[in-house]
């Protein structure tokens, strides 16, 4: 926000003009050497002259006292560690439960067995003594019984 009494300076606009390009001459070839020294030769036939940048040397990084690769070896040694006494654990979890239920049936059928052992020989004062049937000498005559 400006202030009532300041009064800005005049502004100068300056609208940008297109620079003609004269034809372009030939590329002047550049004979390879081995000064540092190159030239080269716009499309507007300007040549600039400067020096060739020599690439400068990376210093080698410090190497880990370790590599990534012994690292995820070992990384990947000790979850396989874990899951295989994972597994054990598991194994064993099922055997034990397979022994229960193995118990369980067999508990099921001795106290059955019992059950209907008691049934079947069960000494009560109530027995019927079931039914005689005398059997006598029968004679067949004439496709009929006779007793």
């Amino acid at each position: 926000m400006l202030r009532p009494d300041h009064h800005p300076a005049a502004v100068e606009v300056h609208h940008p003009q297109p620079l003609a390009h004269p034809p372009s001459p030939p590329l002047a070839p550049v004979q390879p050497g081995r000064s540092a020294v190159q030239s080269i030769v716009l499309p507007d036939g300007q040549v600039i002259t400067g020096y060739t940048p020599t690439p400068t040397p990376v210093p080698d990084q410090p190497r880990p006292a370790v590599s990534r690769t012994a690292v995820n070896i070992a990384l990947g040694g000790i979850g396989f560690g874990a899951i295989c006494g994972g597994l054990t654990l598991l194994t064993t979890i099922i055997a034990a439960l397979t022994a229960f239920i193995t118990q369980l049936i067999t508990l099921a059928a001795v106290i059955f067995g019992g059950w209907i052992a008691v049934q079947v020989f069960a000494a009560t004062g109530h027995r019927d003594a079931g039914t005689t049937v005398n059997i006598r000498k029968a004679v067949i005559k004439r496709n009929h019984f006779h007793s």
